[in-house]
């Protein structure tokens, strides 16, 4: 009997993990809203996965760049007011930072830092989660659409006649040209590294391997703006000349996720809260880990 005992929970140790990940995959890949700034209304809108729009944020001055912390609160580009405004998951503003020249894209690495890129002064601030600023890059000709890639190195559209690049940084600000010839804005990674770049000049999407070989992605479209992918793999896109946000799935087709809005800008993604069933879960393979530790 002792033997069958042993022997039965050595087995349900072993499927104990893959109990667990047929419960937290659900809980990890729940839905995403999608917040859009759109600077026509000056509001920030909220959009379910199905597609109803909420108000999520009203009385922006010119909302362009959109970003999430790991902690669920929104920030956003205001470039009539020239500030960063950070909103709560429940919608509260505040000032995050000001006196900025025509404060546009936003993107936070993975150490919890932001970026910004500063169209006015053509440079690229970097602010610490506590809001210090100081400059990560300088001398831009119009800093636009930022991204992070999965080795913290840091993309910008760069639109303008002058220059019309896609800059690659590392982490420490070494500056290098990944891709030219263009009229880059929003720019969007996938999960397997792919770069995704809104070309307005040519109303087109263009997707670059990491290596940088260009493809058309999608065209046809009318004024590109802001790009950004869900968690299944889908993309999402502002179309500004037709007021639209496009749904593209990963082979390229298209549907239309909404339309009627004035001036759709920057988009982003909600960051999914842990559920219950979620946290009880990790809770328990780390109870598991720790007496299988214990017991060696």
């Amino acid at each position: 009997m002792r033997y069958f005992m042993t022997t039965l929970v050595k087995i349900s140790a072993k499927l104990l993990p893959i109990a667990l990940a047929a419960i937290l995959s659900p809980a990890l890949a729940q839905a995403q809203n999608l917040f859009l700034s759109n600077a026509g209304s000056g509001n920030i809108y909220e959009f379910t996965p199905g597609g109803t729009r909420s108000t999520f944020a009203s009385g922006c001055y010119g909302p362009t760049g959109l970003a999430f912390d790991s902690a669920g609160n929104l920030f956003e580009a205001d470039v009539g007011s020239s500030r960063i405004y950070k909103f709560t998951p429940g919608g509260t503003r505040s000032t995050f930072a000001s006196g900025l020249s025509n404060p546009f894209g936003l993107a936070f690495d993975s150490a919890g830092n932001l970026f910004e890129s500063d169209n006015g002064s053509g440079n690229i601030y970097e602010f610490t989660p506590g809001g210090t600023r100081s400059t990560f890059a300088s001398g831009l000709n119009g800093p636009v659409g930022l991204a992070f890639n999965s080795a913290g190195n840091l993309f910008e559209a760069d639109d303008s006649y002058l220059s019309d690049r896609i800059y690659e940084f590392t982490p420490g600000g070494t500056r290098s040209t990944f891709a030219s010839g263009l009229y880059p804005f929003g720019l969007a990674f996938d999960s397997a590294g792919n770069l995704f770049e809104s070309d307005p000049g040519s109303n087109r999407i263009l997707e670059f391997t990491p290596g940088g070989t260009p493809s058309v992605f999608a065209s046809g479209l009318n004024g590109p703006y802001g790009l950004a992918f869900d968690s299944a793999g889908n993309l999402f896109e502002s179309d500004f000349g037709s007021g639209n946000i496009y749904e593209f799935t990963p082979d390229g087709t298209r549907s239309t996720f909404a339309s009627g809005l004035n001036g759709p800008y920057f988009l982003a993604f909600q960051v999914p809260e842990p559920s219950t069933w979620a946290m009880l879960g990790m809770g328990a393979v780390a109870l598991l880990g720790s007496r299988r530790f214990r017991r060696r």
